[in-house]
C-alpha cells in the first residue's frame, strides 16, 4: 500500500503508510532537531500540525515512559524519510511505528523531507493531507475545502479540564495548600509541557495547575506566589476571552510568560502579533540579548510573533530578539513584574542556555 501526502500548493509525495491507515489534516511545519521526536510528539503547542521532520532517521532511540511532555499525542500526523523498525536504547519500550499505530495517527515515511521543507521556506505554511485511501486529485480537492489553521483554536483539546497540583513527586491530586516548598505558583494551561512542571519542582516550587478558562478572580483567589502563563497552539488573537483574564492579573502577582504566555501578555498590553512565514520549530534557534548582545541557543516552537512597534508607548521593554529574522524573543515590564520569552526555558536539547529563566523568575517572587 502506499500513501500519499498532499500540499495545499498542489505539490505532492509518494510514501508508505506510517502508524495508522486512513486520512489526516492540518497545517505542515518542519522540526530541525535531530532528537526528540517523542516530545514533539506529545508537545500541546503541534496540535493541529502535521510535522515534518528535517533529520532523516526519527525512532532509533524508541519510546520509553519517561519523555511524555503530555497526557496525549498532539500533531495530526507526522512525515519522516526514515522511520526506525529496531531502536537501540536501554530506556526503549516501544518502537516508534508501534507507538503510532497504537495511538491512530496517520502517519508517512520514505519521503523526501528536505524537499517538503524547502517548499514550506519557499511557500510558506500551509495546509495538508496524508492519506492511504485517494488519488492526489481528491485529496486536494478535500483538502482545500478544509478550514485554515489560522481561524481555529485549539485550547480546549489541549489544556487541563481539571485543575491538579505538581510537586515533587509529579502530579498529584489539586489542594491549594501543601508544606515543605519554597514557592508555590499558579500555572494557566493553554498547552503545558510537563517539564515545565517538571523544572519548576525540582527548583522547590509547586504548581497549581488550572483549565485555561479559569477567571482573573480564581486565579487571584488561590494562595500562589506568583503566575505562569504556559505555551499552546495556534492564533493568540482568536484567544479573546484568556487575554481578557490576562489582562485583569497584570501588575496583581509576578507573572512569566513561556511562548502563547509570551503573545498573550503583549496582547493585554495593547500590543499585537503575527503569523510568521514558515514559524520557528526546533532546537537550534539563536536568540540574541539586547543587554549584552551575547546569544543563546533555544528550542523554541511556534507560529506566531509579537510586533516590536506594537509595544510602543506600552511601558514594556524589549530584551530579546531571534538573529535570523530579528522577530521578538522577549519583554519585560518592571513596573508589572512580568517577564516574557518566546523559547522554552526547559528544554535541553544540548544547549542550557535558557535554563536560567526558571530559577530568576522564582527568585524574583522574593522582593
Amino acid at each position: 500500500m502506499q500513501s500519499l501526502l498532499v500540499l495545499e500548493s498542489g505539490d505532492h509525495f509518494v510514501g508508505e503508510p506510517l502508524g495508522a491507515r486512513g486520512r489526516t489534516t492540518g497545517e505542515i511545519v518542519f522540526v530541525t532537531g535531530m532528537t526528540g521526536y517523542q516530545e514533539v510528539l506529545t508537545d500541546p503547542s503541534y496540535a493541529g500540525q502535521i510535522v515534518v521532520f528535517t533529520y532523516p532517521l526519527i525512532g532509533n532511540y524508541g519510546v520509553n515512559a519517561d519523555d511524555f511532555e503530555s497526557a496525549a499525542v498532539r500533531p495530526r500526523g507526522i512525515v519522516v524519510l526514515q522511520a526506525c523498525h529496531e531502536p537501540s536504547n536501554w530506556r526503549s519500550r516501544q518502537t516508534l511505528p508501534d507507538f503510532l499505530t497504537q495511538h491512530g495517527l496517520v502517519c508517512i515515511e520514505g519521503v523526501d523531507t528536505r524537499a517538503v521543507t524547502r517548499l514550506i521556506r519557499d511557500q510558506g505554511a500551509m495546509k495538508a493531507t496524508i492519506t492511504t485511501d485517494e488519488t492526489e486529485e481528491e485529496a486536494l480537492a478535500r483538502l482545500r475545502s478544509e478550514p485554515e489553521y489560522g481561524a481555529q483554536t485549539f485550547i480546549q483539546e489541549v489544556s487541563t479540564q481539571e485543575a491538579y497540583c505538581w510537586g515533587r513527586y509529579g502530579r498529584e491530586p489539586f489542594s491549594p495548600y501543601a508544606e515543605g516548598y519554597r514557592y508555590q505558583v499558579v500555572v494557566l494551561d493553554c498547552g503545558i509541557k510537563y517539564n515545565i512542571l517538571r523544572r519548576l519542582a525540582a527548583a522547590g516550587c509547586r504548581s497549581l495547575v488550572l483549565p485555561a478558562s479559569t477567571s482573573a478572580q480564581e486565579v487571584l483567589a488561590l494562595p500562589a506566589d506568583g503566575i505562569v502563563l504556559s505555551p499552546g497552539p495556534g492564533d493568540p488573537e482568536l484567544l479573546t476571552s484568556i487575554v481578557g483574564t490576562v489582562k485583569d492579573l497584570l501588575g496583581r502577582k509576578p507573572i512569566l510568560g513561556i511562548c502563547l504566555g509570551h503573545q498573550m501578555l503583549a496582547l493585554a498590553l495593547g500590543g499585537r502579533t503575527a503569523k510568521l512565514k514558515f514559524g520557528h520549530h526546533g532546537s537550534n534557534h539563536p536568540v540574541r540579548q539586547l543587554a549584552d548582545g551575547t546569544v543563546r541557543i533555544t528550542s523554541q516552537n511556534h507560529g506566531y510573533a509579537v510586533l516590536a512597534d506594537s509595544l510602543s508607548g506600552s511601558g514594556a521593554e524589549l530584551t530579546q530578539i531571534h538573529v535570523t529574522d530579528e522577530s521578538v524573543e522577549g519583554f519585560r515590564h518592571r513596573k508589572l513584574r512580568l517577564t516574557a520569552i518566546q523559547y522554552h526555558p526547559e528544554a535541553a536539547p544540548g544547549p542550557w542556555d535558557s535554563r536560567h529563566y526558571i530559577p530568576d523568575f522564582l527568585s524574583s517572587l522574593e522582593r
